[in-house]
């Protein structure tokens, strides 16, 4: 069932007739103003007596501002015949002329150039029979009725443009808004997005340090030398800690070097990632066979198993790690499994936050949970599936 634009069924409109109900009181108003003044102050030479005719024109011309609003040039026309006639019968004017300039200053408060033109043919033309039919002569009540023509047309006008100019600040102001909450949600999308990487990349590289510094110090007195390693691996994850910083910062505050690239791994950017681990003394196998994958599906895969890697040294001490990225298909699996015999409940927090949120930035998805004999993180990302944040 079909309904109207202000929800309403058809059943339910109001008759064309009936008008607004603000249109209805203006023309009961002007209907009983018009019958009062024609009987209490009946018009004497050269006019006619007030009879039926002159009565039924009153009603006429009040009741032609039922259509001010929906069909205001027919309520002018029909106003304006009423003014004709009305002299073409030898009536008195009275207040029937008030009705065609309420009219007419519909046409011109909101119309279009069309209905404004049509409505000064209309005006022109009721107020030309008006000036030949009146018995009063060529000037009577000429002046009046053009002078209220007249402010009826400027009035109107000027109420257009006012509500015009009213919409349209109203439309900028809402454009505005609109545009100050695009860039709200813009800055906190960046600002996820900036987390995200902070979280995962500092996070984890943080955590190798401390985990290779307890390990040095474990050796120090028995194994100088590996202690020593455990030391210049230490330098080396912080040197590269403090370059991903800086390469956020310059994002976060562009100098006059411009804004770095986005970070791109490669296979070998996961080699070392696996050989940063390694150096905890946890043993990690790493199978990546993917070729070259797109800049934003790299990022996605390097930082996944990055988090996966920084959560598995994390929770459990010993147990071999299994990396495996592989291209079945159109997809990309990225499978990170921890092998011990207690394997961890996941703990809500923001690593397997920021893991899903990558996957699905990518169009995949990710489970994270405990399986027989460890635990496992696997990722699948469908290649050229983005979605677009």
């Amino acid at each position: 069932m079909s309904s109207s634009p202000g929800g309403r069924s058809p059943s339910h409109r109001r008759p064309w007739w009936a008008g607004t109900p603000l249109d209805a009181g203006l023309a009961a108003g002007l209907g009983v103003l018009s019958l009062s003044a024609v009987l209490a102050m009946p018009a004497g030479p050269p006019y006619r007596p007030v009879d039926a005719v002159t009565l039924a024109l009153a009603a006429l011309g009040a009741a032609a501002l039922l259509w001010r609003q929906s069909a205001p040039l027919a309520a002018l026309s029909v106003a304006g015949s009423a003014v004709v006639v009305n002299a073409a019968v030898g009536n008195a004017i009275g207040f029937l002329d008030w009705p065609a300039w309420i009219a007419l200053f519909t046409c011109f408060d909101g119309g279009g150039r069309r209905i404004r033109a049509a409505a000064a043919v209309v005006t022109a033309l009721a107020v030309g029979g008006y000036v030949l039919l009146d018995r009063s002569g060529p000037i009577g009540a000429l002046p009046g009725i053009v002078i209220h023509f007249l402010l009826a047309m400027v009035i109107g006008d000027l109420s257009s443009r006012r509500a015009r100019a009213a919409a349209t600040e109203a439309q900028r102001a809402a454009e505005s808004r609109q545009q100050a909450l695009a860039a709200e949600r813009l800055l906190l999308q960046e600002r996820g997005r900036l987390a995200r990487e902070l979280h995962d990349s500092l996070g984890h590289t943080v955590n190798v340090m401390v985990l290779q510094a307890g390990v040095g110090r474990r050796v120090f007195a028995d194994n100088p030398r590996y202690a020593h390693q455990a030391l210049t691996s230490i330098e080396t994850v912080g040197r590269a800690a403090l370059d991903e910083l800086n390469r956020l910062l310059r994002v976060l505050q562009p100098d006059e070097r411009g804004t770095p690239d986005p970070f791109t791994p490669t296979a070998t950017d996961l080699e070392h990632l696996v050989e940063r681990v390694r150096g905890t003394g946890r043993p990690v196998h790493l199978r990546a066979d993917v070729g070259v994958l797109p800049e934003a599906t790299a990022r996605a895969v390097y930082r996944i198993v990055q988090e996966a890697l920084t959560n598995a040294v994390r929770h459990t001490s010993v147990g071999e790690i299994e990396v495996d990225v592989s291209r079945p298909g159109g997809d990309v699996l990225v499978e990170v499994v921890n092998a011990c015999d207690r394997p961890p409940e996941p703990v809500p927090g923001h690593g397997l936050v920021n893991m899903r949120e990558r996957a699905r930035l990518e169009g995949g998805v990710l489970d994270a949970g405990p399986i027989d004999g460890g635990f496992r993180v696997r990722a699948v990302l469908p290649l050229g599936a983005a979605v677009v944040p």
